[in-house]
């Protein structure tokens, strides 16, 4: 069994998020990729997250129907700072003799020296960094710490310029969000009236 984690803030989930999910699957091999948003995101102190709740209520909606991403609430439930290493070795329990392939963002894989327990994580794992405008494998060399570099395999994507802070400021400015992000998720936007002035 290989499984896919794809994690991330998802404040929202957006269209770009499960084409990376569904592009990694197939051409990773896995069975299946399990979508983690964070509880409490130790590194995101530019703004206020939106509440866990919402945002994995989000994910759930997002990935509603598909067949091979599930979201999984573990770290939304856990007390404390949403660590990987800690959600890494929750999965290893959960599913001995699986792989596990923790599938990020290259600009989240740059900050990996500042990680709660890297060298953990590595090990843990198959560490997938998706490549990100202006951020590619060379990029990564010269900020990931050399002893982890090695560890690191890069997936290319096809760019699509979509953001989570795109859509949190479209909403805010009166404009339109759909088919940024799945229709369900736009209604659950407007009816919790999530990323308002």
């Amino acid at each position: 069994m290989r499984i896919g984690v794809l994690g991330g803030t998802f404040d929202p989930i957006h269209n770009a998020h499960l084409f990376v999910a569904e592009d990694a699957r197939v051409r990773l091999g896995l069975d299946t990729v399990l979508v983690v948003p964070n509880g409490i995101p130790p590194h995101k102190k530019e703004y206020t997250v939106t509440p866990a709740e919402h945002r994995l209520r989000m994910v759930e909606l997002a990935v509603r129907g598909t067949a091979h991403l599930r979201a999984e609430p573990m770290e939304v439930y856990r007390e404390g700072p949403s660590y990987t290493a800690d959600t890494l070795r929750a999965l290893r329990d959960e599913h001995p003799g699986g792989e596990i392939v923790f599938i990020t963002g290259a600009d989240a894989v740059a900050e990996i020296g500042t990680w709660h327990e890297p060298e953990q994580v590595v090990r843990l794992c198959r560490l997938v960094a998706v490549s990100r405008p202006g951020m590619g494998l060379n990029d990564l060399k010269d900020r990931v710490p050399p002893e982890l570099f090695p560890f690191i395999e890069v997936h290319t994507a096809p760019e699509i310029g979509i953001s989570a802070t795109m859509i949190r400021e479209r909403v805010r400015e009166g404009l339109p969000v759909c088919y940024l992000t799945p229709d369900a998720v736009v209604r659950y936007i407007e009816e919790h009236k999530l990323y308002r002035a």
